[in-house]
Formats: structure tokens, C-alpha cells, sequence
């Protein structure tokens, strides 16, 4: 039967009728050229822009580190471990506080938290850049992680609430490229300082302390978040802050829909609030649902290996069989780079093609491009250089009993001494090493810091002809995962839960992400070490081809739909009865609409019930 509508926007005397033969579309078109066309006020920019800084300070830390580590490494005489401890320090201090901030936005709101963090990174900042031994810098890099923890659970859910729905995917996304910025901004940092052996690595951790507090100044006059007023009854600050975000003062019709939206979960949650509400959530059969999507994508894009490519990015380039430092660093700015680039790529695409369509392509080339670096350290192995000598001195030692550079860097006493010659490798041999000062043999030629002419000592790398190889995966494996995968857990995670469950359920996500994170990060220079260097990147493809296994048949589409219509999405089973959920249909809402009429009088488009 046909749908009837009485379209008076050609006068009163002058009705139009409508008719909807089983084609919707036909009725939208009509009923977005009545309506206004949808603008961004430039305060969103700004709030985006003051919010987004707290990305930016997560991109630095990741990427800053992979440079100084090559300082720190000579400075501390770090170890293995040591190395490892520096890096997944942060990540498990972020992880535990990304659980605190689920719970102080409730009670405080999503500003005061946002502000407090920066302030906490800024001092975590100073801390490291002052340290004078491992332990300060260690302590250094834990505060860093609790300000790093807060303002992951916050600033998305931040975002996504003060956004107009037609922006939010680009501007939470926003925050993620701001992140890969970070990760840009800290590479360039690290070829500047590079040269500085002694004190670069201050700088490079130190300078992390201006964006944070100029996103604390920032804060100062930034409004809260509308939905968190209205739900604690600060109704005229939420309609004030709602009218700055919009740029008009007319928000009636969006206010109320939030406000009822905050009443809801409000009655909701006095119904549930004999339990924690991480219980609540997971006895509710749709936020259960929700809450398993969200927290696969933030394990997915873990295990898929991405702060292990950020973290050690330089060191991965070092492995490939780039000998010079201050080459790995600089390569290194140039594989973040191209994150950067492609990530704000992302921006564009999130919303033209979808969320869905977006994460699972994105996916899908990494496994591609991960293979690629394990097939291209696959051959570096299988054609390494010989071991040319056995030098008098290193006759007794088990390094001896080494044929190939390859079979001598695999053993974590020993490393391979080599003239680099225009001509090639010459007069190698492999010689016994301090594991936890392997930057200099026991014995031998190569037992100094500064070694003469063109004599060169290869504890983590041989010189292969292949070395290009793991370059180019690296740039394909940013090219895929940072428009997708980098940006859209956070996105969806920031719109798939109903208000009475966003900080819990954005704060359980974070804790994943943090936790894989730390496993991830913590135990990658081990497993090169266990499984060789090409078996540590198939495990990293194959944990991603699960991942777009899984959120095939578990990620819906939410683009287009507000916060309070995402919630439907979950409510079909994915398993046993129940109508069939199409993602892509829009719902169509029946509006008032003002200030149509030529003659300057109110009309109105009215549906039938």
C-alpha cells in the first residue's frame, strides 16, 4: 500500500501529495531537499583539534621510542629485556589506567579527565628527559603510560559525543591521524637528534611535554560533553554547549532526542544499579553483542602487529640489513610517513565506502603485506653470508662452530665481524658476545666501540642483498592497515554502546587494546629470537587472517546512523531466530520543518500514522 504525505513548503493553498510505491528512496530524496544542508560549525573543528593533541601525544610516544631506543640501548647499556621492559612499561601502566578512566568519566565527566591526563603526561615528559639512570627513565615511561591510559578510553568517547552524525566517523577518526602524526613528528624528531649519541634521546622523550600542556590550556575552554550534563542535571550547560557545537541557537529538536535518550539510560541504570554495570553489560544480550565487537577489533588490530612495526620500526629496518643507525631512524621517519598520509586517506573514506567495508579490506593487506616481510626475511636467511675465518682468539668459543652469518646472529652469545668492502663481505668470522651489552664482541677484532676503516660488527643484522625487501612490506603494511585498521576500532568502539554502558564499554575495549599491546610489544624481540625473524611475521599474518575471519561475520555497518539508532543494530541474535538485520537501511524519521514557506509563515510536513 502506498505511503501518503502532504508536502506544504509550495504555500498552504498549494498542497503536494507524495506517493512511496515501495521505493523509500524516492521519499529521502524529497525529504533532504526540504531540509537544511548539513554544516560544521568551526568551534568543532577547534574542540577536535584541542581533543585530538591527546593522539597526537600517543603517536609520539610510540614512534619517538623506536628512534631513542638506538640511544638508550648504548647510553644505559640496555639488554633485550631491558628494551622490551622500556617499551611495554608504558602500554601496561596505559592498559590499567584505560580501566580507571571508564570509571572517573563517569564521575568526573570526559573534560576534567582529558585535563588531568594531559598534565600527568606532561610530568612523565620531564621525568624521562631528566633521567639518569634506567630506573628514572623506567618510572618516566610509567607516568607517560597513565596519561596515555586515560585519554585513550576519553577522547574518542569525547568526540563521538560532541559530533554532528554526519561527521562523527571523520572526526573521531580524526584523533587516530592524529596519532599517526605524532608517530611523523616523533621520526623527524629522531633523525634531528640522531646525531646526538649522549644527549639526543632528552630531547626526543622531553619535547613530548608541549603539546601536552598546550592541550591543557586548551581544555580550560573547551565545554563538557552534552550527553554527561544532561545525564548529572546540568541541563542549561549542556543546551549552551550543545548550541556552541551546533553553531545555531535552534538545538531543540537534538537536545531532546539526547535528553530522552539520557533518561532512558538513567532509568535503565537505577533498574540495574544493585550491579557493576561491566556485569549489566554482559547479561544484556545486545550490549554483550556490542561488547564482543569492540573488543575484537581492538585485539584484532594488535595481534595483527602494528606497534611492533611503530615500536620498533628502526630496529626492524636494522634487521633487514641497514647498518648505519642514523639510517634506520630516518628510514623509519619515512615508513611513518606514510602512515600519516594514508591515515588521513582514512578520513575521507570513512565516510564514503563504510566502517565494515573500510576495517575488513584493510585487513586483508596486511595479512598480504605481512607475508611479504616474512618471505622477504625468509630469503635473507636462506642467502646470508658465509663465515669467512675463525679468528686465533675465538677458537675455544661456540661461536667457532658458525658457517653463516645467519647461524651466528641466531646465537644470542655471538655476532658476525666483517670488512664492508665496495666489492662485498670480506674476511668475516663470528665472534663471542656480552648478551647484555652486545654492541661490541668479547674478543677479537671487532671488541670496541669504534671500530677502524671499513671493519663493521653485526650483532642484530647481516648484510644481505635482500634487505629491500623487508622495506617495502613495511611501507605495504602501513599503506593497508592505516586507513582502516589503524582508526576504525576506536571509531565503532565510540558509537556501538547505549550511554548507560559508552565508558565502560569504550574502557573495556582500551583494556584490550592496551593488554594485546603489551603481549605484542613485550614479547616480539623474543619471539625473533625463538621462532627466527620469519616465523615471527607468518605468526603476526595468521593472527590477522583470523581477525578478518571473525569480523566478517561479526561487524555491522554504522555510518550514517546516530548514537541512539547504532544502538538497534545488536539487537538480532547472530545465532537462531529473529528477523534479518539489514546494516544499510536508513531509518526514516517523520520532522517539522521550519521557515519553508515563501510567505514567511511556519509549514510543516506531516506523515500519516
Amino acid at each position: 500500500m502506498a505511503k501518503q504525505t502532504t508536502d506544504m513548503s509550495n504555500g498552504p493553498n498549494r498542497p503536494r501529495t507524495l506517493y512511496d510505491d515501495s521505493d523509500d528512496e524516492k521519499l529521502e530524496l524529497k525529504l533532504d531537499s526540504l531540509m537544511p544542508q548539513n554544516k560544521t560549525p568551526a568551534f568543532v573543528y577547534v574542540l577536535t583539534f584541542f581533543a585530538a593533541l591527546g593522539g597526537f601525544l600517543f603517536g609520539y610516544d610510540t614512534g619517538v621510542i623506536s628512534g631513542a631506543m638506538i640511544l638508550l640501548r648504548n647510553e644505559f647499556l640496555l639488554s633485550s629485556v631491558w628494551q622490551e621492559l622500556i617499551v611495554s612499561v608504558t602500554v601496561a601502566a596505559a592498559a590499567v589506567f584505560a580501566l580507571v578512566g571508564g570509571c572517573l568519566n563517569d564521575r568526573l565527566g570526559r573534560r576534567p579527565v582529558i585535563m588531568v591526563a594531559s598534565l600527568i603526561f606532561t610530568g612523565g615528559a620531564i621525568c624521562m628527559s631528566v633521567a639518569t639512570d634506567k630506573y628514572l627513565l623506567l618510572s618516566g615511561r610509567v607516568i607517560v603510560g597513565a596519561g596515555i591510559g586515560l585519554t585513550s578510553t576519553t577522547i574518542p568517547m569525547y568526540l563521538a559525543e560532541c559530533s554532528p552524525a554526519h561527521v562523527r566517523g571523520r572526526i573521531v577518526s580524526t584523533n587516530i591521524a592524529m596519532v599517526a602524526c605524532g608517530q611523523f613528528i616523533a621520526n623527524l624528531v629522531d633523525g634531528i637528534f640522531g646525531w646526538n649519541e649522549k644527549n639526543g634521546w632528552r630531547y626526543m622523550l622531553g619535547l613530548a611535554g608541549i603539546p601536552s600542556f598546550l592541550q591543557f590550556m586548551g581544555f580550560i575552554f573547551m565545554p563538557e560533553s552534552p550527553r554527561w550534563l544532561i545525564t548529572n542535571g546540568y541541563e542549561e550547560r549542556a543546551r549552551r554547549g550543545l548550541q556552541a557545537m551546533r553553531g545555531v541557537l535552534d538545538i531543540e529538536e537534538e537536545y531532546e532526542s539526547i535528553k530522552n535518550s539520557c533518561f532512558e539510560a538513567q532509568q535503565e541504570e537505577f533498574a540495574r544499579s544493585n550491579r557493576p554495570i561491566i556485569l549489566q553489560m554482559l547479561k544484556t544480550p545486545a550490549v554483550r553483542r556490542a561488547l564482543v565487537v569492540g573488543c575484537s577489533l581492538q585485539i584484532f588490530q594488535q595481534l595483527a602487529g602494528i606497534n611492533t612495526v611503530m615500536y620498533y620500526s628502526a630496529t626492524i629496518i636494522r634487521m633487514s640489513g641497514v647498518k648505519s643507525d642514523e639510517t634506520a631512524i630516518w628510514l623509519s621517519a619515512l615508513t611513518a610517513g606514510v602512515n600519516f598520509l594514508f591515515t588521513v586517506l582514512g578520513l575521507y573514506l570513512v565516510e564514503k565506502i563504510g566502517r565494515r567495508p573500510l576495517t575488513l579490506a584493510s585487513l586483508i593487506g596486511a595479512v598480504v603485506s605481512l607475508a611479504w616481510l616474512a618471505v622477504g626475511f625468509h630469503l635473507s636467511a636462506l642467502n646470508t653470508k658465509p663465515v669467512g675465518m675463525v679468528e686465533s682468539v675465538a677458537r675455544e668459543s661456540q661461536c667457532s662452530g658458525h658457517s653463516s652469518c645467519n647461524d651466528c646472529m641466531q646465537d644470542l652469545y655471538c655476532g658476525y665481524c666483517y670488512l664492508d668492502l665496495i666489492t662485498g663481505v670480506h674476511n668475516s668470522s663470528c665472534l663471542p658476545a656480552d648478551y647484555d651489552n652486545p654492541w661490541q664482541s668479547t674478543i677479537g677484532r671487532c671488541n670496541s666501540t669504534s671500530l677502524p676503516g671499513e671493519l663493521t660488527w653485526a650483532y642484530d643484522y647481516c648484510p644481505t642483498q635482500y634487505s629491500w625487501m623487508p622495506m617495502v612490506g613495511l611501507v605495504l603494511y602501513l599503506i593497508f592497515f592505516a586507513p582502516g585498521m589503524g582508526p576504525m576500532p576506536w571509531t565503532i568502539n565510540s558509537e556501538i554502546y547505549p550511554l548507560w554502558a559508552r565508558s565502560t564499554g569504550n574502557a573495556a575495549a582500551t583494556f584490550c587494546n592496551w593488554l594485546f599491546n603489551l603481549a605484542v610489544s613485550m614479547s616480539f624481540i623474543s619471539l625473533t629470537e625463538v621462532l627466527t625473524r620469519y616465523g615471527t611475521f607468518w605468526l603476526y599474518a595468521g593472527l590477522a587472517f583470523l581477525g578478518v575471519i571473525t569480523l566478517s561475520f561479526l561487524l555491522p555497518e554504522t555510518k550514517g546512523k546516530s548514537l541512539e539508532e547504532v544502538e538497534g543494530l545488536f539487537a538480532r541474535p547472530w545465532c537462531g531466530a529473529g528477523p534479518q538485520l539489514d546494516y544499510n537501511t536508513k531509518n526514516i524519521q517523520y520532522v517539522h520543518i521550519r521557515g519553508l514557506n515563501r510567505d514567511g509563515r511556519e509549514s510543516e510536513l506531516e506523515s500519516p500514522d
